[in-house]
């Protein structure tokens, strides 16, 4: 009987049977391969972190397929050569001549065309066209706010945000991989010309207002410009517009004398009152409220109309020249 119970036993470890009723196999893996796996993890921590190697390097890589389907992506028509020379730096096309030129190659192949003049069409284009905008949607906005968000949106950070996002970094020809953010930028400002090359600077004009505008989408513009010396400034565009001197006044204030002391103050202007405005001392209240007020005057305060981005500015009112 305990023979009996015994080859049941070993039965039962060999083929277990499960609750389905179907037999489960083991998995019979050789004695090496755990040793061997423990090996290579051990020889690769070693070796440390390796070097990022670029896309092209793989076999299945197709530089012209990734052209043809980035246009695609996007929903633009390119000439793939142009696009070409858009994603080509100026510092790999001199590598290459030289490298050319070790090699004994003829003097008339090693001309490789670089993205220079691209970038250059790209850069004017993106500055009209945001200037442009900018005009059309905070009319109110004085020059100095006006160029510090377009000097945000043509920021190396913002541009290279974008390209990075757009999918530019696999196809960008450079002397360093991964590619920095002053290359993303310049390449994202050379794709726009190469676009108004191929398919017309109104589509490079829907390309800038498509991904370089749109940054502004749920932005605090109070993040990106801050009045200097506010009161002042208030003042001169209260005398602008004609609305009276401004005036300062105290509406209230709790915990005099304490470290929780706060203080509210409201500027009016011809018994209307502009802005209101909190600090821990009047002077810092009479600020805020004086910022409050100009975000009111210059249609920048969070309740405003949201930016219109499928406006369609003519050309004649984006200044190329």
């Amino acid at each position: 009987m305990s023979l009996l119970r015994s080859v049941f036993s070993i039965i039962a470890l060999t083929k277990p049977i499960n609750t389905a009723g179907t037999v489960q196999t083991r998995r019979n893996f050789k004695r090496w391969v755990s040793p061997t796996l423990r090996e290579l993890a051990h020889r690769v921590k070693k070796q440390g972190p390796q070097k990022p190697e670029p896309r092209s390097g793989f076999l299945e890589w197709n530089y012209r397929s990734e052209l043809f389907a980035f246009g695609k992506r996007l929903n633009e028509e390119f000439q793939l050569p142009i696009l070409q020379i858009a994603f080509t730096q100026q510092a790999y096309a001199n590598q290459e001549q030289e490298r050319q030129r070790k090699l004994g190659i003829a003097e008339a192949d090693l001309q490789i065309s670089d993205n220079k003049q691209l970038k250059a069409k790209g850069a004017h284009i993106t500055r009209a066209y945001v200037e442009a905008y900018l005009q059309h949607s905070l009319p109110k906005l004085p020059p100095a706010g006006q160029k510090a968000i377009t000097s945000y949106l043509l920021s190396t950070e913002t541009l290279a945000h974008v390209s990075m996002h757009l999918g530019t970094k696999e196809l960008i020809f450079s002397t360093e991989y991964p590619p920095n953010s002053e290359t993303l930028a310049e390449t994202l400002q050379a794709i726009i010309g190469a676009l108004a090359d191929s398919s017309g600077v109104d589509r490079a004009f829907l390309f800038v207002r498509d991904f370089i505008c749109t940054q502004l989408n749920q932005k605090d513009l109070l993040d990106i410009w801050t009045p200097e010396q506010p009161l002042e400034l208030l003042s001169e565009i209260c005398n602008q517009r004609k609305l009276g001197e401004p005036e300062p006044r105290l509406l209230g204030d709790c915990g005099k004398n304490t470290l929780l002391a706060a203080f509210q103050v409201g500027i009016y202007a011809d018994r209307q009152l502009l802005g209101k405005g909190f600090g821990e001392n009047v002077q810092t209240a009479t600020e805020t409220a004086a910022i409050c007020a100009l975000l009111t005057l210059f249609d920048m305060h969070e309740n405003r109309r949201p930016f219109d981005f499928q406006i369609q500015l003519e050309t004649k009112n984006v200044r190329l020249g």
